[in-house]
């Protein structure tokens, strides 16, 4: 147990960003760090975050007078934003408050894999992945030390999780655009225990970037054997070209604009193999392997609308 006093700023701690912030919180709660809950709104999220023993507060990460408060007082900070047009913006803030902090020994930048392979002259169609290549640019400039985590792809994102359950509810199956692309989704589970493992011995990370991703690269015929062992009945793929997928599926989703650029140009780089990628950093970090989708689904069945059995 940390006897250190002073606290873990979280950001993303109600819950958004595929939960990841809310699991940190837990995480490094149970560890016995102090820890600071930066939400939106105090709502049931926060009350929940309170019953933890954490210090909620509540501010717009796009307002430097708000966020220099918060981070002040704290020597690591988690930073997570949900998927928006003002990531970037959200993202120099943060940066600004943190550089003028300097009892800060560590932020660890919840980014994307995508971000790796990307520079001043390769960009992907995402104005959201475009985002988080320049938020990067944005704390490395700063001096302020940082870690960036890089996961691949939740298996929790709307490819693998809601959008996925409504295919399987409607057909008994997975319609994607990805062809024969593979893939190797990371539990959000996962990525939170790696940032905690992170924020435990920061000194041990300061200056890296720490991709993630699932146990195995696959494409969408054997990840729905994952899906049938899951839900305890037969799921199947079908490939469903981008145009009519876009048109059917996800234009129904009620997405904002940004975020449903986001998750098409996802589904665009599936198709081309750009999520094709494995790292042994899970078990690196965590000294056990990364959970497969199957696993996640059975261990958050409740989140996943779809029975196990029939």
């Amino acid at each position: 147990m940390s006897t250190n006093k002073a606290p873990v700023l979280i950001t993303g701690a109600a819950g958004r960003v595929g939960g990841v912030g809310k699991l940190v919180v837990e995480l490094l709660r149970a560890s016995g760090l102090p820890v600071r809950a930066l939400v939106r709104r105090d709502d049931e999220r926060a009350a929940h975050l309170r019953g933890l023993g954490a210090e909620v507060v509540v501010v717009d990460l796009t307002k430097s007078e708000e966020v220099l408060p918060a981070v002040q007082g704290c020597r690591l900070v988690f930073f997570s934003t949900s998927v928006s047009s003002n990531y970037l913006e959200a993202t120099a803030v943060m940066a600004a408050a943190a550089r003028a902090c300097p009892g800060i020994e560590l932020l660890v930048n919840l980014s994307q894999m995508t971000v790796g392979t990307m520079d001043l002259t390769h960009v992907t169609e995402s104005p959201q992945q475009r985002l988080q290549w320049l938020s990067e640019q944005v704390l490395n400039w700063s001096g302020v030390p940082v870690t960036h985590l890089r996961p691949t792809v939740f298996q929790e994102n709307p490819l693998f999780w809601g959008l996925a359950a409504k295919s399987i509810a409607d057909s008994g199956a997975i319609a994607l655009p990805f062809g024969r692309g593979r893939t190797n989704p990371v539990a959000v589970n996962d990525v939170a225990e790696v940032a905690a493992a992170i924020l435990l011995e920061p000194s041990k990370y300061v200056g890296k970037a720490v991709e993630l991703t699932g146990p195995r690269s696959v494409d969408m015929y054997d990840l729905v054997e994952e899906y049938s062992a899951a839900l305890g009945r037969h799921i199947s793929y079908v490939e469903i070209p981008s145009e009519t997928w876009e048109d059917k599926v996800l234009k129904q989703s009620g997405l904002p604009d940004h975020a449903y650029q986001h998750v098409a140009t996802m589904a665009k780089l599936h198709e081309t193999g750009d999520y094709d990628r494995f790292t042994n950093s899970v078990q690196e970090v965590l000294g056990r392997p990364a959970a497969s989708i199957s696993a996640t689904i059975k261990a958050r069945r409740s989140n996943f609308p779809i029975p196990l059995t029939t």
